[in-house]
């Protein structure tokens, strides 16, 4: 049974000719919406639906207690005409002891049943991984706590990825402990962005990729916080490889549903995002 409105098939009742619904984590002000809609044509209209969860305090078992709020957001998103869905926050895909299988199946049934595609985070960093045709990946598994991080990587091994190496700031000495990163909340000293890629990829020779697991901030020199695609194009350059970012993988995955890509000069998003840009012309 289908249920998305049948006069949202009728592009004249739309505001937007292609509208783009996102959720994030409880108590998260997340950038994700505003990031993409910087990025895109002037067609694109964006919405965004946080899931709430009263005392939340980031933990896994809270995701996974609060798995279904997932398919409330698709089918609010659904009804309010939104042409694809998008969620932020790698962990989700992981959180219910679910692997590359299970949530292929959730996310077919969820795209199915709203009639609206659904796009998971977790699993657009696979997807991506795919399109570019690498397998021997390196996780910067950036503020991550250690579960976080092996939760991502058993995920990413459940999808046929040979994960080299997966290390968070921790692991990777930019910060003593995992307390100091928690309380940066999501944000960092902007060059950390391509130390830490470069120390990834120094640590991982034979990585083909590097991925970013999370959503990241990365502050400019006037303070503002950016996301990874900022730095997608620079951080490829001076490491020779495709970089992969959980926000742009997201992107990506919804532009490819949506048949457009990102405006802007070829590759300056990064090699992921420029498979896309000649969309627009098309």
């Amino acid at each position: 049974m289908n249920l998305k409105p049948e006069k949202w098939s009728n592009p004249e009742l739309k505001l937007f000719p292609h509208q783009v619904g996102f959720t994030g984590p409880p108590q998260d002000f997340d950038a994700a919406p505003t990031d993409f809609l910087r990025i895109s044509p002037e067609t694109v209209g964006v919405h965004g639906r946080l899931l709430h969860v009263a005392e939340y305090s980031h933990q896994l078992s809270q995701r996974a207690d609060n798995f279904h709020l997932l398919d409330e957001v698709v089918h609010c998103m659904a009804n309010a005409g939104a042409d694809v869905v998008g969620q932020v926050g790698t962990n989700w895909v992981h959180a219910n002891g679910t692997d590359h299988a299970d949530i292929k199946q959730f996310t077919s049934e969820l795209t199915e049943r709203y009639e609206t595609p659904f796009h998971m985070a977790g699993m657009c960093l696979v997807d991506a991984c795919h399109a570019l045709d690498v397998e021997k990946v390196a996780l910067n598994s950036v503020y991550f706590w250690p579960d976080w991080r092996d939760g991502v990587v058993g995920f990413l091994r459940s999808a046929g990825l040979d994960v080299v190496w997966a290390g968070n700031f921790v692991d990777q000495g930019w910060y003593a402990t995992q307390e100091e990163v928690n309380d940066k909340t999501w944000i960092f000293p902007g060059e950390l962005a391509l130390n830490s890629v470069r120390k990834v990829t120094q640590t991982a020779s034979d990585a083909e990729a590097i991925l970013i697991n999370g959503m990241p901030n990365w502050r400019r020199a006037d303070g503002l916080p950016q996301r990874s695609v900022v730095h997608a194009a620079a951080m490829e350059a001076d490491v020779g490889l495709p970089v992969i970012a959980s926000d742009f993988a997201l992107y990506w995955a919804i532009y490819r549903s949506l048949g457009i890509g990102p405006t802007g000069e070829f590759g300056q998003h990064g090699r992921l995002l420029a498979t896309l840009q000649n969309l627009n012309a098309a």
